[in-house]
């Protein structure tokens, strides 16, 4: 039995980047010996093992054939005769096929060192058309690596086109395909992920909504600029979801629709719906009055759920700017406002059912309208 480090803890140590986890390739090992030996099974599909005090993940070195469509149309062998060379031939890229023995001795079969020298996401064999996964993969890699130069090699890219007119696409699952993208979100870089797959065409079939929206946009500001704005201002999921794919939808409904398609988390549909409700409401709180601020502030539980309120802000900012100069400095005003009448000093005054709401309404007009009319003194 040899043990090996193999891909991403590698690639990302010779980057000089930090390493979040390892993975290891063990050859010459049967499950059975791996069992005997105190690992647990981590996959009903694949050779993969938990190691018993550290948790990472030991596969077997294994080969794939292509027998049928889609992610799982493979044939697996994982039996002690299979190499470490095999194993690393299977993968995606040349800058994951990268190994090192247990004496730190790097095993590179298929240059990958080379590829990030030179900046390159390179497929390794021709067989990368085989697995739809590895399309989503590389835009995930260009999304975390584009901030360090990297692109597509010439060839991979001919290949992605390829995968992308084949039918491959829709043996994807949903929820694989939101996993890659909750990633690549995820991602110092997340624009890239999106523009690596309307390059190839891929997005078309992906996300339809989101490659039509970008057709139409014609003349006007470059693809996903919302998300390269508010990606230098949050790492939040759902606010980095909202602005990108808020060019997709037209209504609240088809948010519903979109997201149920994705296998979007609730927070992230939940504020997308919301920027799409309120788009207009947002827009006009450059001049809107006291009573329209706080119908706005109420719509969005911004008092409950402060943290999401944020979030609409910071995705309003980046979808509309020019708006947003004025807006956001009247809504945190107003909110301020808001914020100074407080219910339980109006039933201190006797206030009590409809008159208490129809009093602290009206209370929080005037807070509003004293808040918001310091900018002009400013």
């Amino acid at each position: 039995m040899n043990i090996y480090l193999v891909g991403g803890a590698i690639r990302d140590r010779l980057l000089g980047l930090p390493v979040h986890e390892r993975d290891w390739v063990v050859t010459g090992a049967t499950g059975p010996e791996m069992l005997a030996a105190g690992f647990h099974p981590a996959d009903a599909d694949f050779p993969v093992f938990l190691h018993p005090e550290t948790g990472e993940e030991y596969a077997l070195a294994r080969t794939e054939t292509k027998t049928g469509a889609g992610y799982k149309g493979f044939e697996v062998d994982a039996s002690p005769t299979v190499t470490l060379e095999q194993d690393l031939a299977r993968r995606d890229l040349t800058i994951n096929a990268l190994a090192e023995d247990e004496k730190g001795q790097l095993i590179d079969p298929f240059r990958g060192q080379q590829d990030l020298d030179a900046g390159l996401l390179r497929h390794i064999t021709p067989a990368f058309v085989e697995d739809p996964v590895r399309l989503l993969r590389v835009a995930r890699f260009a999304a975390h690596l584009g901030g360090l130069g990297f692109e597509v090699a010439a060839d991979t890219q001919a290949l992605m086109v390829q995968m992308a007119q084949s039918d491959e696409l829709q043996h994807l699952r949903p929820e694989r395909i939101w996993r890659e993208m909750r990633k690549a979100l995820l991602e110092p870089q997340p624009w890239r992920f999106f523009e690596v797959l309307l390059q190839c065409g891929a997005l078309e079939r992906l996300i339809p909504e989101l490659a039509a929206a970008i057709r139409e946009s014609g003349a006007g500001p470059p693809p996903f600029t919302a998300l390269r704005r508010v990606a230098e201002q949050s790492d939040e999921l759902a606010v980095r979801f909202a602005a990108a794919l808020y060019p997709a939808v037209e209504a609240t409904a088809s948010v519903t629709a979109l997201c149920n398609r994705l296998r979007a988390e609730r927070g992230c549909s939940d504020l997308l719906g919301l920027v799409v409700r309120l788009e207009s409401a947002f827009i006009a709180a450059k001049k809107a009055g006291a009573e329209a601020l706080l119908q706005l502030l109420e719509e969005a539980r911004a008092q409950q759920q402060p943290r999401r309120f944020q979030g609409f802000l910071r995705v309003c900012e980046a979808l509309w700017p020019d708006d947003a100069e004025v807006a956001v400095v009247r809504l945190k005003l107003a909110l301020m406002g808001m914020d100074d009448i407080v219910a339980g000093d109006l039933l201190a005054e006797g206030y009590q059912g409809l008159a208490l709401g129809v009093e602290l309404a009206q209370r929080r007009v005037q807070a509003i309208e004293k808040r918001v009319m310091s900018i002009a003194h400013d």
